[in-house]
């Protein structure tokens, strides 16, 4: 009796789990067809939409970059012979002339070395006059008037040598401009390539700024770039672009682009925080909205009106921003219509209706029927 009363309470057990497994089943497809109803429910009914025409529109793309001022030219002066240092002439901030005498080393010892040298030149020289005058009578061979002449060069040589040797312990300014380090004293001992000063020419400055591979090959040299500088105030200097370097960063996809400030502002120094502008020259890019563009995870991508009023998903891959208008660089056609306001739930296949009047108008313009508005 006790396993026929066990036996009963299994078989209801599993016909109550049979019956709670197909109530669920029932829940489910119902909840699935109710979902499928409203997603046709949703594709069927015509979303409000405003379109935007795409065109090739004349743009000149303007970005802005930070960098530092530096001098163009900037020159560290090293000694070539070793000395003392007998005198420095100049201190920082000094401004200097191309050849202007800024330091001066102890030149005695290369000075009684080139007296020597000078002495023996002249015994070599009165030495081959004398030997020129026996020549002609066969009083001396013609190997050693040649040994003469060889001796009277080689004083000369050494002269010179020594002549170079002391020019190189004064130091001159090898162009106008200001000095920007003092590293030694009266009285220091320089050993040969020792770092004495630094000039630098302030009457042009520049700035490095890298930009997007997107815009490099859109500049050119002598392009306008307006340059402002936070430490006089922000006022915004006329440039242009002196250099563009050939290579592209392959981890930043970045290149690098230089700057003149010209003319140099008055106050400007080497090392001031600068802003930038660059203007790329103008071009006719194939252009939309920028709102008109969409990403997800698959990738950019916008909708387009098709020739039965409903919107299709269309792949695109953009470019540069111009101000409300970004540049196609695949995908679409021109005068194709893509859609620029209306997206809440907005899918591929959904009828649209058109609320801004025309169609034609170029991208970006404002729409002219304000009494519609499409869902935001």
């Amino acid at each position: 009796m006790i396993a026929k009363a066990k036996s009963v309470r299994t078989l209801n057990a599993a016909r109550t789990g049979t019956l709670v497994l197909a109530v669920l089943a029932i829940a489910s497809l119902s909840s699935c067809g109710d979902d499928g109803n409203a997603k046709s429910k949703r594709a069927g009914k015509a979303q409000l939409v405003e379109l935007s025409a795409v065109q090739y529109a004349p743009v000149q793309y303007a970005a802005d970059r930070a960098g530092s001022l530096r001098a163009v030219r900037q020159v560290k002066l090293f000694n070539q012979e070793e000395g003392q240092v007998a005198r420095v002439l100049v201190r920082q901030g000094d401004h200097v002339k191309r050849r202007q005498v800024l330091a001066r080393l102890d030149a005695r010892l290369l000075q009684a070395q080139l007296d020597k040298a000078v002495a023996n030149r002249k015994q070599a020289e009165f030495e081959l006059e004398r030997t020129k005058t026996l020549a002609p009578r066969k009083l001396i061979s013609e190997n050693a008037l040649r040994q003469v002449q060889t001796k009277v060069e080689i004083t000369k040589a050494d002269e010179s040598v020594l002549r170079t040797r002391l020019e190189y312990m004064t130091i001159r300014a090898p162009f106008d401009g200001h000095i920007a380090e003092r590293l030694v004293e009266p009285g220091d001992v320089a050993s040969k390539h020792t770092h004495l000063l630094t000039i630098v020419d302030s009457s042009k400055l520049v700035t490095d700024v890298q930009v997007s591979e997107l815009l490099v090959s859109r500049l050119n040299i002598g392009d306008r770039a307006d340059v402002s500088i936070d430490a006089l105030g922000g006022t915004v200097y006329p440039g242009k672009i002196l250099r563009i370097y050939p290579t592209i960063d392959p981890a930043t996809r970045l290149g690098r682009i230089e700057v003149l400030l010209d003319p140099v502002p008055q106050g400007a120094r080497d090392g001031h925080f600068c802003r930038v502008t660059l203007y790329s020259s103008g071009t006719r890019p194939l252009v939309v909205p920028s709102v008109s563009v969409r990403r997800d995870e698959i990738g950019e991508f916008v909708f387009v009106a098709d020739e039965n009023g409903k919107a299709k998903r269309v792949p695109v891959v953009s470019g540069l921003r111009f101000a409300r208008n970004v540049e196609i660089q695949s995908g679409l056609e021109e005068n194709q219509k893509v859609v620029s306001k209306g997206f809440l739930g907005l899918v591929h296949g959904q009828s649209i209706k058109v609320v801004n009047g025309s169609t034609s108008r170029p991208a970006g313009e404002a729409p002219k029927d304000k009494k519609s508005k499409p869902n935001a």
